[in-house]
């Protein structure tokens, strides 16, 4: 009896996940966009930029190995969760750190994106850090802005987890995140209809709509939720359209992200006393969704924000 015990368990644990993956041997190199990063030992002066990359930096235990992180109070809204979670560390810069913020800090790796701390042609990227010996990995998500490649996925965010879980030797703990991820989409999915109502995200802006095509994460998780994102035929990560492209595609349902001095109730009343929406179903009906920041970008918070407008979408 006792030898079946011990069995069934050591049976257990070798099917769990990363139950005994590898330790990291350095250097590693890990796919960084379109670029190859080499890492000879895990960093210790580590900065995260914007609240989702920090937030996987903490989910994987990776504090002790943090100066501190950027991108946050400048923009966006802390849920009093993460505001506990990064009470004590220092914030580098409310919006955009600089080289020199890096440099004065000793940071020896920088987990940003582009549109998310880095630009195209700006002075902090991968190719202007590399020569001062720090290394950066790019949230795989905001490739699309350096490369060409397929829309959003989930993927990308369990991607981002592995990778930083290799990067930093604790890939036991990444494996789980990302198993209880695709635990939790899993269910969810086991009870969605084959209908699937149209979606528009509205982020943010008045003249024109600041939205997310198929490349940003919105599309990933409207499609996981049982959507159609309405923009789903556009090249395009985070984007700005006119009105018009909204009122012709007609959606059924629109999310609206909270984060910002502009509260969602805000957003919401002013796309329902907006000339232009008032032919637009989910105004007609009032059929509005509403998830933070940090759960409509490449984050831990994406299976909330699939449970969420998969909840208004099918009333599951």
């Amino acid at each position: 009896m006792i030898r079946s015990i011990l069995l069934l368990g050591l049976a257990l644990l070798l099917a769990s996940p990363g139950a005994f993956a590898e330790a990291t041997q350095y250097p590693l190199t890990v796919q960084s966009c379109n670029r190859q990063v080499t890492f000879t030992k895990a960093p210790e002066h580590a900065l995260s930029h914007d609240i989702n990359m920090t937030q996987m930096m903490l989910a994987l235990g990776l504090r002790s190995r943090m100066v501190g992180y950027s991108g946050v109070s400048g923009w966006k809204a802390v849920t009093p969760q993460l505001r506990k979670q990064l009470a004590g560390l220092p914030e580098l810069a409310a919006k955009y750190p600089s080289v020199e913020t890096l440099l004065n800090a000793n940071v020896d790796f920088l987990f940003a994106g582009w549109d998310y701390g880095m630009r195209v042609g700006g002075d902090l990227t991968p190719q202007s850090l590399a020569p001062l010996g720090i290394p950066v990995y790019e949230l795989t998500e905001s490739c699309a802005f350096v490369m060409k490649r397929p829309a959003a996925s989930l993927d990308d965010t369990y991607t981002d987890l592995r990778n930083l879980g290799r990067i930093f030797d604790v890939q036991d703990r990444a494996e789980q995140l990302v198993g209880q991820m695709q635990e939790r989409v899993a269910v969810v999915q086991q009870h969605l209809p084959a209908q699937r109502p149209r979606v528009f995200l509205y982020d943010s802006g008045e003249d024109r709509a600041m939205t997310s095509g198929r490349l940003g994460m919105p599309e990933a998780l409207i499609a996981a939720a049982g959507g159609r994102n309405v923009l789903d035929d556009i090249e395009a990560s985070w984007t700005r359209v006119n009105w018009e492209s909204v009122v012709e595609r007609n959606p059924e349902v629109i999310v609206i992200v909270d984060y910002g001095e502009v509260s969602a109730a805000q957003k919401q009343a002013f796309l329902e006393q907006h000339p232009a929406l008032q032919s637009v179903a989910a105004i007609r009906n009032k059929r509005f969704v509403v998830i933070p920041y940090v759960a409509a970008t490449p984050s831990l918070e994406n299976v909330e924000a699939i449970e969420t407008i998969a909840a208004s979408l099918h009333g599951a």
